[in-house]
């Protein structure tokens, strides 16, 4: 199959019986592309099962090819804490897509803000994000790694 086939947007629900499978794919997909300190694989079910929090992955042929997980710990704002595509699967707008479908979770919470942290260097991710109307407010030293700074961005939604 051509790179053509988009695969579909699914919600993870705590009760799904496909929670164990989706979840063994993504621990797996996290230690292959985060370092070990920015892995949350050992905590990864603790995460997903607080009670603001929800994660999006895209299914394609039965594995999944890309996550994002959100969540809202206040009414105020949201963040976007995870976001990552299969390597094989890049640059065929899944990340997009995930992003997309994240900030809409986030525009139903009616929060006004949405956080989100990305390493400087990665740029495919920070014209990802300047795409969907995200600034960078602040360079946080020290967030991955003593020597690995972060860019914290934000989106604010019309308080209509």
């Amino acid at each position: 199959m051509g790179s053509s086939t988009s695969g579909v947007i699914t919600e993870l629900q705590r009760n799904s019986n496909s929670w164990t499978k989706v979840v063994d794919e993504i621990v797996k997909m996290e230690r292959k592309i985060f370092p070990k300190h920015e892995s949350l694989s050992r905590h990864f079910d603790e995460e997903l099962k607080k009670k603001n929090s929800g994660l999006l992955y895209i299914d394609m042929d039965g594995h999944v090819v890309g996550y994002v997980m959100y969540s809202w710990p206040s009414s105020l704002s949201a963040s976007i804490t995870k976001l990552a595509v299969k390597e094989s699967d890049r640059k065929q707008g899944h990340g997009e897509a995930l992003l997309n479908g994240a900030i809409e979770k986030c525009r139903t919470r009616k929060v006004q803000r949405i956080f989100l942290h990305v390493d400087p260097t990665r740029n495919a991710a920070l014209n990802l994000y300047k795409k969907f109307g995200f600034q960078v407010d602040d360079l946080i030293q020290g967030y991955y790694s003593p020597d690995r700074p972060a860019y914290r961005m934000y989106l604010d939604f019309d308080s209509n």
